[in-house]
């Protein structure tokens, strides 16, 4: 039986997580996770086929910082925000210390002129360690429903 409050806590986690995005407070971002995390965008048919290698791919909090830091100032891309739709997290495991879950999303794109269009779906592949009663992400696998994107993935999903 999953423990309701904890299962309440993962879906705030995700709502909060969505909602630094959202904001525009990428700064934000990476205190989601643990120091030592895994973070990957891919797709369905290369998660399912277990290749490593993903659309972005970070393997600490430090190089999600770096990420939101040249997303500030080095990268050249069209102005973006995002709206993200979540469902409640399916509870697979529990274990000492750990959760593993997997919340479904979908994913609107905003542009400058205000053209709206469906981005991504998918879902969330989560391990989130449970640590004195804090929640963060030791890895988040964002699984996207499409290989096709009709543009860079520039803000973290």
């Amino acid at each position: 039986m999953i423990d309701p409050d904890l299962h309440y806590r993962l879906a705030t986690l995700n709502a909060e997580y969505a909602r630094a995005i959202d904001d525009d407070r990428l700064e934000a971002w990476p205190e989601f996770f643990l120091e030592r995390c895994m973070y990957k965008v891919t797709t369905a048919d290369n998660h399912r086929k277990g290749l490593e290698a993903g659309i972005i791919y970070a393997e600490s909090k430090a190089m999600l910082q770096d990420r939101v830091s040249a997303l500030r100032k080095a990268n050249i891309y069209e102005r973006q925000r995002y709206r993200h739709l979540l469902g409640l997290p399916a509870v697979l495991v529990q274990e000492p210390g750990a959760v593993h879950s997997e919340p479904p999303f979908l994913i609107a794109r905003i542009v400058r002129d205000g053209a709206t269009d469906l981005f991504a779906t998918g879902r969330y592949v989560d391990r989130v360690a449970v640590n004195a009663g804090e929640l963060k992400f030791a890895e988040r696998i964002v699984v996207c429903d499409s290989a096709r994107f009709d543009t860079l993935v520039a803000l973290p999903l």
